[in-house]
């Protein structure tokens, strides 16, 4: 039910079924809603707020990515020339 919203537990279920399967990504998902109910009854003051479907997209930053990539390759041996593709 989860995977099929637009919501940060979504994408997170959405992301782990790539890489684990259907029944890995329930687990997954159902822990982390589990922390957030602890989180949430333990403390009064506490809120949830949701950090949205496109939390993971907005944290990968293109050169970062692209920095540790060459700084990788570099690391076995190669030499690296970036060039934009047309």
């Amino acid at each position: 039910m989860v995977g099929r919203t637009d919501t940060f537990l979504g994408e997170r279920y959405r992301r782990i079924v790539r890489r684990k399967g259907k029944k890995r990504a329930i687990v997954a998902v159902g822990r982390s809603i589990l922390v957030i109910i602890w989180h949430l009854l333990s403390d009064p003051e506490a809120r949830f707020i949701d950090l949205g479907a496109d939390f993971y997209a907005r944290r990968t930053n293109p050169d970062r990515k692209k920095r540790n990539h060459v700084r990788e390759l570099e690391a076995l041996g190669y030499h690296v020339t970036l060039e934009p593709a047309a």
